[in-house]
């Protein structure tokens, strides 16, 4: 075996050295050529890392709403009724009397951040139904006796935890035509409508507000503020008398400037909120505008004597003497106790001075018991 490794070594070596050779043909290919394009049919859908969420978004929205917005709003209709029949009047007298009133009430505060804006809005509208002789004629007539309504707004930013600095603007007028009396109700005893007379009231100031859930008053301090007053219809103003405090004929309108404080209260007693007291002191006194006031007389009874003399005279307005303007107060005053939850009786009380309408002061009591409802969101 040892002879024979070193001669297959040797031939295999042989065989390798052997050159080899092929041949081999192509033919030749003529191909056209085509446009070839790329297309993707898969879509693609973005993942975020965190799981989005509808229903949890407007979840998150709503408890946003719902912390930023305090709504609440009501409504009631209240009144009497005495009804006798005519053996009964007959024998031991009476009288067949309705008297209906409605109300409603709303108010929204929108709060972001240190922004702040309070929205209300008040309206009431009531009528008594009484019998009275009417050329020798018994008629029972429909008599206005409650009409009023006021929108309000202060937006405002807060500068510490109890106070901030905003505006206060107030509007109030009337819904329906006002007469003299029950038996006067025509056109020349028209006496008030819708804008105659009109307020508003526009303040500029600081707000403190009690964070005492006991005693939640809050006091708005003005040292620029604007009372204007408003008496659209010549027929009222002119021919029928009833001008508001506006002196001139031929205006529509006058405007006072001054400074102005608001007091504010509202608490509700009682888990069940069986008690409710609120309650408003507006104050205004126009020394701005009394202070460039011409033929201005302190004195009442001089001031009488030179009214005598230029009312028999030429009535030139820009003649006319004048009174130093007085403040204006308005004082409102509601107490709402719940027998139920649909039932409340109500006691409001306003006293009014306005020594340019009327040189006593005027007020209102009201006592009414009917159906009343409520919301609140919080």
């Amino acid at each position: 075996m040892k002879h024979f490794f070193p001669i297959l070594t040797f031939a295999a070596f042989l065989v390798v050295s052997v050159p080899a050779s092929a041949q081999i043909s192509i033919d030749e290919v003529n191909a056209e050529q085509q446009s070839v394009t790329f297309q993707d049919k898969l879509k693609s859908t973005p993942v975020d890392v965190d799981y989005f969420s509808l229903a949890r978004y407007k979840a998150e929205r709503a408890a946003i709403r719902k912390e930023r917005n305090y709504l609440e709003f009501g409504g009631g209709l209240q009144g009497a009724l005495t009804s006798y029949n005519d053996p009964w009047i007959s024998v031991s007298g009476g009288d067949n009397s309705i008297a209906l009133v409605a109300t409603f009430n709303l108010k929204h505060i929108f709060t972001k951040d240190l922004f702040t804006i309070e929205t209300k809005f008040n309206a009431k509208l009531g009528y008594n139904r009484m019998k009275v002789t009417v050329d020798d004629n018994e008629e029972g007539i429909w008599f206005k006796n409650q009409d009023e309504f006021e929108i309000s707004t202060a937006p405002s930013f807060k500068m510490t935890k109890n106070w901030s600095y905003g505006v206060i603007a107030k509007f109030r007028s009337q819904f329906v035509n006002g007469y003299k009396s029950r038996t006067e109700q025509e056109e020349k005893d028209l006496k008030s409508k819708f804008m105659t007379p009109a307020y508003l009231d526009i303040s500029l100031g600081i707000t403190y507000k009690s964070p005492k859930e006991k005693f939640p008053i809050t006091v708005n301090m003005s040292p620029l503020a604007l009372n204007a007053t408003f008496a659209e219809s010549d027929l009222i103003r002119k021919d029928n008398g009833f001008a508001y405090g506006i002196e001139d004929p031929d205006k529509t309108s006058k405007y006072e400037g001054g400074s102005s404080v608001q007091i504010d209260f509202d608490r509700t007693f009682g888990k069940t909120g069986y008690l409710r007291y609120r309650t408003m002191l507006y104050g205004f006194y126009g020394w701005i505008t009394d202070i460039g006031q011409k033929n201005k007389i302190s004195d009442y009874s001089k001031y009488l004597a030179a009214f005598e003399e230029w009312n028999a005279g030429d009535k030139d307005i820009k003649n006319k003497p004048r009174l130093p303007i007085h403040p204006i107060v308005r004082w409102t005053n509601t107490i709402d106790i719940k027998a139920t939850k649909f039932l409340t009786t109500t006691l409001s009380f306003e006293l009014y001075y306005n020594r340019a309408q009327n040189v006593d002061v005027q007020t209102k009591t009201l006592l009414s018991v009917g159906l009343t409802y409520t919301f609140k969101n919080k």
